[in-house]
């Protein structure tokens, strides 16, 4: 899992983000993924030197000149009307989350909600709700998925985070670079995609954040997994879902979570989970929940 130098793709030493690469980037990577049978060009040649469709193929379908995207694809996306970026963005069949992503690429001033160096703060009345959720593993992330605070609960099934340096209390870093976190997580692939993808929405939200740009730079360089997902441009949010764990205490759980963004600081999230009532998942939550702390989990010997 670990491997690489300062010198691979990523490693940005905490410098912002480029802005048109990350743009120009993120355009070539959506357009490669289309083939030209699936927007209706099935007459359009078999040898073709590029994977998935030709800028002026995407041009085309966009209603655009040539030039003009491929300027924008270059990284130049001064100027660019919401109408064109809606059209290229239905020619290139984005997501709602792909077209928010590329929106705040190509327009970061227009979409920064507040200065990126600004600290978050959970709320004392949302940390008592949190102790208040008694069974109810919950927790509370912020921008760069950083935790931020949780429960006991979420203690007894994540491991005890207090122990942890407030820097390392951040799901990448927990993902890509702690072993028994990968032994946690039965679908691991799943959840660091996850995590790479939310990393990803952050960044087009907040190039310019130096602790982002930092991050995404040191796992670049101790992570090959982080690497090639990140490199992916996938954007995706996911605020529900099923997680399976297998917890060293009690073995394999399956729980639910919802996702809650905060209303008053929407780079807030409440998370929560829960298990089927009656099944053996709610009889395993309920007895680490009854352990409270003794329930953490180890941290892997050196």
């Amino acid at each position: 899992m670990e491997g690489g130098s300062e010198d691979q793709p990523g490693a940005t030493a905490g410098r912002p983000l480029d802005r048109r690469a990350e743009l120009s980037e993120f355009l070539r990577n959506r357009r490669a993924r289309l083939q030209p049978e699936d927007v209706g060009l099935s007459g359009a040649g078999r040898h073709r030197r590029v994977p998935g469709l030709r800028r002026e193929e995407l041009a085309q379908l966009a209603g655009v000149s040539v030039a003009y995207y491929t300027r924008l694809e270059q990284g130049n996306g001064r100027n660019v009307s919401t109408e064109v970026l809606g059209s290229i963005a239905r020619a290139l069949r984005l997501t709602d989350a792909e077209y928010a992503h590329l929106t705040h690429l190509v327009k970061p001033k227009e979409h920064k909600k507040k200065p990126a160096a600004r600290q978050p703060q959970t709320r004392q009345a949302l940390r008592q709700l949190l102790d208040s959720m008694e069974g109810v593993p919950a927790y509370v992330v912020g921008r760069r998925s950083d935790i931020l605070a949780w429960n006991r609960a979420a203690a007894a099934l994540f491991g005890d985070w207090s122990e942890l340096p407030a820097a390392e209390r951040n799901w990448a870093r927990l993902v890509f670079l702690r072993p028994d976190y990968r032994d946690l997580f039965a679908d691991w692939e799943q959840k660091a995609i996850d995590v790479v993808r939310a990393l990803r929405t952050d960044a087009g939200c907040y190039p310019d954040d130096p602790k982002l740009s930092a991050l995404v730079g040191e796992l670049s360089v101790k992570s090959d997994e982080f690497r090639r997902m990140w490199a992916l441009h996938d954007v995706k949010e996911k605020n529900h879902g099923v997680k399976r764990l297998h917890h060293p205490l009690v073995g394999d759980i399956q729980l639910y979570f919802e996702g809650f963004r905060l209303p008053d600081d929407p780079d807030l999230s409440l998370v929560t989970f829960h298990a089927e009532p009656g099944s053996p998942s709610a009889e395993s939550l309920r007895l680490l929940v009854s352990w409270g702390t003794d329930a953490t989990l180890r941290t892997p010997s050196a």
